[in-house]
């Protein structure tokens, strides 16, 4: 069963979306118009529940040496997709895997790379472990924002 969001959960994930490193219990507590301790424990309450799996820098790979940033689009068996996906989170460059449904492709691979030897490594890693890479993609930027402005409405910005 899905954990039930009320407004105050919206606003506390809209903060922790925005800048988690620096959004304080107080400042979250005011900004949706309740008490810290209601904060922390809302929080811990959505992270029992899964709802908030953890909390991750946004790093820029260039600026950190790995110059390619490529999305490898892949097949795998429909029985074997999961555990496929998961096993491949182990080679080197890999940061992120996308299990999709209904489609042809349905594994997609994102992995930060530092030259063409390294690229062509984890592409040969991939196939090891089971995919068929059906098409290799660069990427130029990530845009990502919170789920419509997450909460934005409820908080007193």
């Amino acid at each position: 069963m899905a954990y039930e969001l009320d407004d105050v959960d919206r606003g506390i994930l809209h903060a922790l979306q925005q800048d988690a490193r620096n959004a304080t219990i107080e400042e979250m507590a005011d900004r949706v118009g309740v008490s810290p301790s209601t904060v922390r424990d809302r929080i811990g309450d959505m992270e029992d529940a899964g709802v908030i799996e953890g909390y991750h820098p946004q790093v820029n790979y260039g600026a950190a040496g790995f110059d390619l940033h490529v999305l490898y689009l892949c097949r795998a068996p429909t029985g074997d997709r999961g555990d496929l996906a998961e096993r491949v989170l182990d080679i080197s460059g890999v940061v992120e895997i996308l299990e999709v449904l209904d489609s042809e492709q349905n594994v997609f691979v994102e992995a930060v790379e530092t030259d063409s030897d390294h690229m062509a490594a984890t592409h040969d890693a991939l196939v090891d472990a089971g995919l068929d890479v059906i098409q290799t993609e660069h990427v130029r930027r990530t845009f990502r924002q919170p789920f419509d402005h997450f909460g934005a409405d409820v908080t007193d910005e």
